[in-house]
């Protein structure tokens, strides 16, 4: 070995055990069988042992078109629940061997800004977080595998996609609503055209209106606790009998409606009942704690990155929604006498 050299090199094995470069590639790849006798095998190992030698996988990895790097896109890393599908999807990638790059596109409605001068030369494949299909041009142009979560299976430009069962997250909300009575209902839904919200939209309006004499009203919102507070407020100062529980999508907008209703002199629940959808932290950090659907979001990565593994490898992905369960807090209870809008 070069005086100097820190890290001894395929050339310096192969002088070491009187072979060719060649030739100490077929053995530490383990491709040697048929190729080289196996006690010139043996004398590469032992050579490359006595050496310390570990092989380069950076340039091997090149060298076989690939990286061992999966692109995970996120709409935003300013929730729980996104940092949550990385910490799944980065343990699992890890035990075989890769690695994960997160990167967020704001709102997921792109086109997200391709983050590498050629994603195809970078990346093994792209595990996308609740986005538009569309979004995802730039990035993984026509050659990246590609798998979809929390997004439209019908349609999809992904090989795979994942979901968790946010239909039935949503049926549990309104069963429990309905079966406490409630028959008067906002949905603050958010401002989001994604498939995700369109489907909690279409579960709340088929299982409310399955039954007699419910209504809904639709208040829109950004995804923020202030849009979330002027939308509520907005919303019931309209005429006509005031609703007696409030289906938010998410938590965080749950918190933006609870500053309206304090703001409005509602009290939760007696006033008002109130739900969300992902059961943050902040669920129980509000007061009364708040009754929400928990999504796992770890499982959630975890599913994501095996399914785009089993892509890479020729493999079908493991089927199923992810089931998800309403998690019953103080912030539900049977209507009271109804009232009218707020002055």
């Amino acid at each position: 070995m070069a005086r100097g050299s820190t890290r001894p090199t395929s050339r310096d094995v192969a002088r070491a055990a009187g072979v060719s470069q060649a030739a100490v590639s077929l053995v530490l790849g383990d491709k040697w069988r048929g190729r080289v006798s196996e006690t010139t095998a043996e004398r590469v190992r032992r050579a490359a042992a006595d050496l310390g030698y570990r092989p380069n996988l950076a340039a091997r990895n090149l060298r076989l078109g690939r990286t061992r790097t999966v692109l995970l896109v996120v709409p935003a890393l300013t929730t729980e629940f996104f940092a949550g599908v990385y910490t799944g999807a980065a343990r699992v990638a890890a035990e075989h061997g890769f690695g994960v790059v997160l990167y967020p596109s704001p709102e997921g409605i792109g086109p997200a800004r391709n983050p590498f001068a050629s994603a195809q030369a970078a990346l093994d494949g792209v595990l996308a977080s609740s986005m538009a299909a569309d979004a995802l041009t730039a990035i993984r142009g026509d050659q990246l595998p590609l798998v979809m979560l929390d997004s439209d299976p019908e349609g999809s430009l992904g090989a795979a996609t994942v979901n968790l069962d946010i239909a039935d997250g949503m049926r549990q909300i309104a069963e429990h609503l309905l079966d406490l009575g409630h028959r008067r209902f906002l949905h603050l839904a958010a401002d989001v055209p994604s498939w995700t919200f369109e489907v909690r939209a279409r579960e709340l309006a088929t299982r409310a209106g399955a039954v007699p004499g419910t209504s809904i009203r639709t208040a829109r919102a950004p995804i923020s606790i202030e849009g979330a507070r002027a939308a509520t407020e907005a919303a019931l100062r309209l005429p006509g009998p005031r609703p007696t529980a409030l289906v938010c999508d998410d938590d965080k907008l749950a918190a933006g409606a609870y500053k309206a209703l304090r703001r409005l002199g509602l009290r939760i629940p007696d006033d008002i009942s109130v739900t969300g959808v992902d059961d943050l932290a902040l669920a129980t950090a509000l007061d009364p704690e708040l009754t929400t659907v928990r999504l796992d979001a770890e499982l959630f990565g975890e599913r994501g990155m095996r399914a785009l593994l089993a892509v890479l490898e020729g493999r079908t992905p493991e089927g199923g929604d992810i089931p998800v369960e309403l998690v019953v807090r103080a912030s539900t209870a049977p209507p009271t006498a109804p009232e009218g809008p707020v002055s």
